[in-house]
């Protein structure tokens, strides 16, 4: 083996933040930025909002998880689908300029959302076989703060580069195929880094059903779903970031919304830089954290202080829609939600990847993720109507004492493996 690949397996920091780069950029430009996209377009809204349905493949991405666990490595799962969204990339910036592009843009999104949850299946099931237990709670933060940064990237720098060509050139289609195209490139280059400088740990080979135990996907389902306390981590799952999956829809619409419909009324750019800024630092701090404490302590001794960790913030939202505090508070209690977040949400990583068990590794943490796709998926929606209905008042309350459950449900997870 080559002397750049033993020094990729003692430092985990050369690849770890490139593969869950990679894992945020599709997701965002395919839920987030295809709505811009489509809304510069003067495509009608009835049409934007089916658009929703393309965060299905992360939701449903378990049922093929198996086939990942069971066919080839985890380390060209992950090369072979940087390489396939480089192509789908290129295959959208090339729809968006057709006179037909809302339908070949839209196929060119599934393709890429299929690929994209293929590949968090391989990077997820690869981050656990090439990390020690130890190493991968240590890295729980960093791994988060990547993803959250490709987010950044994706939805904030992409999107200002169109905005920037639109404004000078006039060229909206012309600026969007610029955008995916600048995209593919970026994965092409990430295809060729991985290529060369991920390891290869020897636990990454095919999985193998026990001597008469069926199918990949009844293995990896069945002994899932029968391990002992399987309903409290099932409820755990669902319910930990229950608070969390109501406010974060709404956090951003009270900031910006007017004083008169109970919001604050902050600019778009003052709002652009308490989340993009203060917020992003607090949120990385927070992540690397959390990873940094269980990886010392130990997974039970930080969880119930990282569950309070997550969710006590969130009565900063009550605060300010009540009090309507000034800007410098306002930047604070962001910058102490989004830190609590990052330390709250180290530890659930961590508790997924505690849980998935031999020979099914990764096919077991798919199953967790689109439990956890599933438990944000289903409030996020609600949250909107319960707003509507209640106000910003009442809507922070209701999300505050929804945080409860998932405390609870903290105290009776199963924690053999941690």
């Amino acid at each position: 083996m080559t002397a750049p690949l033993r020094a990729v397996k003692r430092f985990p920091w050369i690849y770890v933040p490139t593969l869950y780069f990679a894992e945020g950029v599709p997701y965002v430009l395919v839920n987030v930025v295809s709505v811009v996209v489509y809304k510069t377009m003067d495509v009608p809204n009835s049409l934007i909002g089916l658009t929703s349905l393309l965060y299905l493949p992360w939701v449903i991405k378990p049922l093929w998880g198996p086939l990942v666990d069971a066919r080839s490595t985890k380390r060209r799962w992950v090369v072979a689908a940087q390489v396939l969204m480089a192509l789908w990339f290129a295959l959208a910036a090339r729809a968006i300029g057709a006179e037909a592009f809302f339908p070949l843009s839209i196929a060119a999104f599934i393709l890429l959302a299929f690929t994209s949850a293929t590949h968090d299946i391989a990077t997820d099931g690869f981050y656990m076989l090439a990390l020690s237990k130890e190493g991968q709670a240590l890295y729980a933060g960093v791994r988060g703060t990547f993803y959250r940064l490709a987010m950044i990237a994706s939805a904030g720098g992409l999107v200002v580069v169109a905005g920037l060509i639109q404004r000078r050139s006039g060229l909206v289609a012309e600026s969007w195929s610029f955008v995916f195209l600048l995209a593919g490139a970026v994965f092409i280059a990430l295809a060729a880094f991985h290529d060369r400088y991920l390891p290869f740990p020897a636990a990454d080979a095919p999985s193998r059903p026990a001597a008469g135990g069926g199918s990949a996907f009844a293995g990896a389902f069945g002994s899932y779903f029968s391990r002992p306390g399987i309903a409290r981590i099932v409820a755990f799952i669902l319910l930990y970031r229950l608070g969390e999956a109501m406010l974060v829809k709404m956090a951003q619409p009270f900031l910006l919304d007017d004083p008169s419909a109970g919001g604050l009324g902050l600019p778009t750019e003052t709002v652009g830089l308490a989340y993009g800024t203060a917020g992003t630092l607090c949120l990385l701090a927070g992540g690397i954290l959390g990873g940094w404490l269980i990886s010392r302590l130990g997974f039970r001794r930080c969880i119930l202080p990282m569950a309070l960790a997550l969710n006590v913030p969130n009565l900063g939202y009550v605060y300010m829609a009540w009090a309507r505090p000034g800007l410098a508070a306002t930047y604070a209690l962001i910058g102490i939600e989004q830190f609590g977040y990052g330390v709250g949400f180290a530890a659930f990583t961590v508790y997924l990847m505690y849980i998935a068990r031999e020979p099914f590794k990764t096919s077991h943490y798919a199953i967790s993720t689109g439990l956890m796709a599933l438990g944000m998926m289903a409030p996020g929606a609600a949250s909107g109507y319960l707003q509507e209905i209640f106000g910003y008042r009442a809507f922070f309350v209701i999300v505050c004492l929804l945080t409860i459950p998932g405390i609870i449900a903290v105290l009776f997870i199963p924690r053999e493996d941690t």
